[in-house]
This record gives structure tokens, sequence and C-alpha cells, in this order.
């Protein structure tokens, strides 16, 4: 059993990396959940609307962080080498690839919004139903796109403090955003306090003064303090050596593209959801926003694994990095155990908490069940992205994560929404059963031990 379950020491390095980023990611999906009340409470064609537009959002978050973790490889090892201008380069070319990102997005959205919002909304439904939700969707994302910019910078300086030691500057910057996002939320959406009753343009008008906040925070707490070293002389210029970007672009900007394509690819999934019903959409989304809350605890672990297997790389210790990984993989799926088994428990709660109807709570109930049922595997695949990812094996990361979605997940889900009937209950529960197969892949990859690789031993 020693192979597989460490001591308190071990225990103790990974809980003080993963637990600020389980609360701070964990305050923010609970808010998001209660701003996700919040917009359900005022009608389903709202809540529609909401959840269609942040499919977009989401692609763009997953972009920002495939670049900056990308990146981050690069930023762990160097902190693990003691090599602090290695870290302020890394730093520097994650602002650069924020900036070029929100502008291509941007661009995207104000060009093409329409239309992408369209794809969700052709299931069925009242065309009045649709052409609402379509309305409500358009009007938050002109909103949210206010609020990019400051989120991807403060996710270069989020991830930076985390990767160098300091994980709970972002995690109060989080907090401070979340809690005034939720106290925003409550006067903009239903018009308290004197303030105009806005729905879902509130909702997104709480959520970009939240960003400008948390940016606001944690650069000051950067600079303010106890200072990180990486921060000093940051901005004199933003040079970074050539030859570690032609590394860093090598091995880290292919993490945004596999970021960008399985977003590309869960999205598309949902999108063949929603084509059996309007009703499908607002279940699917209520179901997804509880399984954001309850996976943050497996989904932190994860991100642990990437810096201390990243830092031990850094460090030379490349003989201890496997019975880590292993251990820390154990340790992943017994959270995944843990809050799916809570969650089921509430599969028959959360969907009496909105105000939509018999169907829509009765569909709910079962993809939560599902996703519930899901989370041990989910927990085993996504320690074993972190692992792989690690030790920069780009090309394996990707045919382990993006590859798979695109070649299994998304031609499974296009057949049986267009060329079959099958209800969504069962159609959910095959889809989700297909990671059993990624788990698989994720064993033979990180027990095969080629990601075991030091990145920096000669770069500075």
């Amino acid at each position: 059993m020693s192979r597989y379950i460490g001591d308190r020491a071990f225990y103790r390095r990974a809980l003080m990396l993963a637990v600020p980023i389980m609360i701070q990611n964990g305050i923010t999906n609970f808010v998001n959940m209660l701003d996700n009340l919040m917009v359900g409470a005022v009608g389903t064609s709202t809540m529609t609307g909401v959840a269609v537009a942040n499919q977009l959002i989401f692609i763009f978050n997953l972009c920002i962080y495939g670049a900056i973790s990308g990146v981050g490889i690069f930023t762990a090892q160097f902190f693990g080498k003691a090599d602090n201008a290695g870290v302020r380069y890394t730093f520097r070319f994650k602002m650069i690839i924020c900036f070029v990102t929100t502008i291509l997005f941007t661009a995207l959205i104000i060009l093409k919004g329409d239309l992408l919002l369209g794809l969700f909304l052709k299931g069925e439904g009242s065309p009045e139903d649709a052409a609402a939700s379509a309305r409500i969707a358009r009007d938050y994302i002109n909103i949210i796109l206010i609020g990019i910019l400051p989120y991807a910078l403060t996710q270069c300086f989020g991830s930076t403090l985390r990767e160098t030691g300091r994980p709970k500057t972002p995690m109060y910057a989080g907090i401070l955003a979340v809690f005034l996002n939720l106290i925003l939320n409550y006067m903009l959406i239903f018009g308290r306090f004197g303030f105009p009753r806005m729905g879902a343009r509130g909702a997104a008008t709480a959520t970009v003064i939240s960003r400008f906040a948390e940016l606001f925070y944690v650069v000051a707490a950067t600079y303010i303090g106890k200072k990180s070293a990486f921060i000093r002389g940051a901005f004199r210029s933003m040079r970074v050596p050539l030859k570690l970007v032609g590394n860093m672009a090598v091995r880290g900007m292919p993490l945004m593209l596999n970021e960008l394509l399985w977003s590309l690819g869960i999205v598309t999934v949902n999108q063949c959801y929603s084509l059996r019903g309007l009703d499908v959409v607002a279940a699917d989304n209520i179901a997804l926003t509880f399984f954001n809350l309850f996976s943050v605890v497996f989904m932190s672990v994860g991100v642990a694994i990437g810096i201390i297997v990243g830092q031990m790389l850094g460090a030379g210790k490349t003989g201890e990095v496997m019975d880590t990984a292993v251990k820390m993989r154990v340790f992943s799926v017994f959270t995944g155990v843990i809050v799916g088994v809570i969650l089921a428990s509430l599969s028959g709660v959360i969907p009496m908490m909105y105000n939509t109807t018999a169907e829509v709570r009765h569909i709910a109930g079962w993809l939560i069940i599902l996703c519930a049922a899901g989370m041990p595997i989910d927990a085993f695949a996504h320690a074993s992205y972190f692992t792989l990812r690690s030790g920069g094996k780009i090309i394996i990361t990707m045919i382990f994560d993006s590859f798979f979605v695109w070649l299994v997940s998304v031609p499974f889900a296009f057949v049986i929404s267009r060329y079959t009937a099958m209800p969504i209950i069962p159609f959910f529960a095959l889809s989700q059963a297909l990671n059993i197969i990624k788990c698989v892949l994720g064993y033979f990859y990180v027990k095969k031990g080629s990601w075991i690789k030091n990145l920096v031993g000669n770069e500075s």
C-alpha cells in the first residue's frame, strides 16, 4: 500500500498547494451557482440565454488557461531551479499571449456572435422562446466582453504566483471578486436598493465589475508587502530570449491549441445535446453548474500535481517523480469518490431550487446523478493529464485530451444526436462512459514514464 499512499508530509505538501486553489475555485463556483440560481429565478428563457452565452465564454477561458498553463510548465521548473530571471521571462510571455487571445476572441464575437449563439437554439421548443433566449444571450455576452481582458491579466498574475509558491494571493483576490459579484448580482438582476432591474444584463455587469476588482487586488498584492521576486523589473521591457520563446512555443503553445480544441469539442458535444430541445439546454446548465462546483476538489488536486511534479523535475529529482505521481493520482480519485457521493445525494433537491418546468427538473436530476457517477473517472483522467503535461510531452497530452474528444466523443455525440431518437438521459450516460477509455490511455501513458523530463536544465 505504501506505493499508493503517502505519509503525512506528502499530503501536507499537496494540500498546501491544493487547498488555496480549492478555496478560490470553490468560492468562485459557489457564487457562480448562486448567480445561476438568481438568473434561473427570472425564468427559463433567461437561464437558457445566459447558459448559451457562457458556452462561448468557456472557450475563451480555456484558451487563456491553456496558454498560461503551457508557459507555466516552464515557470514551475524555473522556480524549482531558483532562476528568477527565467520566471520573469515566462510571465512576460503569458502577458503577450493573453493580449493577443483577447483581441482575437473579441473580434470573433463581434463579427460572428449571432451565428455561434444560434447553434445552441435549434432544438425542440417554441420559436418565440428560442428568439427570446437568443436576444438575452447577445445582450449578456456584449457586456461580458468588457471584462475578458482583466480576467486574462488576472490569470497571468495568479498562475505565476501559484507556480512560485504564493497560492494564497490569487485565492484572496478570487474571494474578493466572487463576493462582490454576488452582492452586485442581487442588486442588478432583481433591482434592489434603488438599482434598475436588469436581469441577465445585470448579471453580466456584476461579473465585469468583479473582474476589474480582482485584477486590482492581485496586482497590488504582488507589489506590496511580500514582493515576488519575478515582478522586480518585469515591465522594464517585454523582452523574452528568442531561444526560450522557441522552446515555450514548441512545448507550451500546443497546450493552448489543446485547450482550444478540447473546449471546442466539449461545446460541440453540448450543442449535440441541445438538439434534444430547449429543456435539455436548461437542464444541462443546471447539472453542469453543480458539477463544476463539486469537481473543484479533484481538479484542484490535479493542478497541484502539475505544480509539484513540475518543481521536482526542475530541481532534477526525476527519480522520485513517478512515485509522487502515482500517489497523487490515487488521492485525486479518492476525492472524486467522496464529492461524487455527496453530489448524487443532492440530485433530487438541486433542480427544485430553480424556477423552471417539471420536465427540466426531471432531466436535470438525472444528469446530476450521471455527472456524480462519473466523478471518480474524471478525477483519474484529470490527474493523468496534469502528470503528463508537467514534463512537456505535448503530443501525448494532446492525444490524451483534445484528440480523444474529437476522435471519440464528438463523433459519437454527432451520430447519436442526428441519426437516432435516443432520449437525452441514456445519450448523456453513454457519452460520459466514454471517459473510461481515456482513463485506460492515461494509465498506460503515465506508467510508460516518457514524460519525465527536465525542460529548463540549460535555460536561463
